[in-house]
């Protein structure tokens, strides 16, 4: 099959179709886009000033520059007990999203299979898609706080199945593997011979005391794994479009080689600012407020809507909260047209994520506190007026 003909395959994101609907509507609140509401922080900004006044403006080697491929190295290992080294086993690309083309076509053949948990972030089935090979969901379930289970793919696996991508903390549930549910999953993914795409761009959004853990940190898995990350998100750098991911030599040398065709390199001078931010105390220091604002948000949001009567998980990561409104009678896509035209309120239905999103929306609450609760006052008086809840 050609190129062509698969991208007819791949639909317009649901998310974009929702802000297409919502552009003019006056006085929207948007609690659908993924994108911190924080600004970079400052000095990372001075320092991509600093590198264009040293010229640092012509191409990077396709993997990246070795400054920064030596930052991701040492954040890898003091934060996430992965030993990778900068010169054969990290890459540097045009934001996270990169990684699954260009790591799926290093070695899925036509046809292959790939586990995906649902509900999913929009851009995995598609990824595989494109590579030539068949996603398949596995759903996973509210009872279970949304968390990926063995049980839930053992019931997937198939001699076809070649990959497993795993996201944690999850977007748009939440939800955080645990240490225990990871050695399983690992266990798993080497019963089955399957290489794990492992996504970990809100890794240091987690709440509760709760903590994240990299699958690739386990004895023997660093081989079979692609651990993808990247600075959107961790530095609010969402515009700036760069993203890392760490894998076995044979897999980088592999999505170099794609990337030479595609995009080249990553920008320059982006590349040595976040070189420079990995190495400043002050970057983690705006991570951390961020973390205890989302916190806060996170607590108003979950809290509003339970008390509105739209059940809700209370999640353990990134920034989003996924409410259950099955209960309306309304599918996801319905209720959040009624929210958008009626409340004045963006948000994603829970179908855009895969087909165990079906029931519930997806909210993000990385915007202000005040925008908050005002969307939840909105919200409540709608499904009240309309007996929905």
């Amino acid at each position: 099959m050609a190129l062509s003909d698969r991208l007819e395959l791949v639909n317009p994101s649901e998310i974009r179709k929702l802000f297409d609907l919502a552009q003019g509507v006056e006085g929207l609140i948007s609690l659908g886009i993924g994108e911190p509401d924080f600004d970079t922080p400052e000095h990372i900004k001075e320092y991509a000033k600093e590198a264009l006044d040293k010229g640092m403006t012509h191409y990077s080697p396709n993997a990246g520059i070795m400054m920064l491929r030596e930052a991701i190295s040492e954040k890898l290992r003091e934060q996430n007990g992965i030993e990778a080294d900068p010169r054969s086993e990290i890459m540097i690309l045009v934001g996270a999203n990169q990684a699954f083309i260009l790591g799926l076509a290093a070695f899925l053949k036509e046809g292959e299979e790939v586990l995906i948990p649902s509900p999913m972030f929009v851009s995995y089935a598609p990824a595989v898609i494109l590579a030539g090979g068949r996603p398949v969901e596995v759903p996973t379930y509210e009872e279970n706080e949304f968390r990926l289970s063995v049980d839930d793919l053992e019931k997937h696996v198939s001699e076809k199945t070649r990959a497993l991508i795993i996201n944690s903390p999850n977007n748009p549930t939440g939800a955080v593997l645990t240490k225990k549910d990871l050695e399983e999953i690992a266990d798993f993914a080497v019963e089955h011979d399957l290489i794990v795409f492992s996504d970990e761009v809100y890794e240091h959004f987690v709440y509760d005391g709760v903590k994240n853990h990299s699958i690739a940190s386990l004895d023997g898995m660093f081989e079979r794994t692609i651990t993808i990350n990247g600075f959107s998100k961790t530095f609010a750098m969402t515009g700036w479009r760069l993203g890392f991911v760490a894998a076995p030599s044979w897999v980088i040398e592999k999505m170099a080689r794609f990337q030479m065709y595609n995009a080249t390199c990553p920008v320059t001078f982006v590349q040595y600012a976040a070189a420079k931010a990995i190495h400043d105390p002050r970057s983690w220091e705006a991570v951390e407020e961020m973390r205890q604002e989302y916190d806060r948000r996170r607590n108003l949001v979950w809290k509003r809507l339970n008390e509105i009567g739209l059940p809700t998980v209370k999640p353990k990561g990134a920034f989003y909260i996924f409410p259950r409104i099955r209960d309306t009678g309304l599918s996801s896509n319905e209720f959040s047209e009624l929210m958008l035209k009626e409340a004045r309120v963006a948000v994603v239905p829970g179908s855009a994520f895969g087909n165990a999103g079906e029931g519930y929306i997806r909210i993000s609450y990385a915007t202000a506190y005040e925008q908050l609760e005002e969307a939840m006052d909105r919200m409540e008086k709608v499904l009240k007026e309309k007996g929905l809840v």
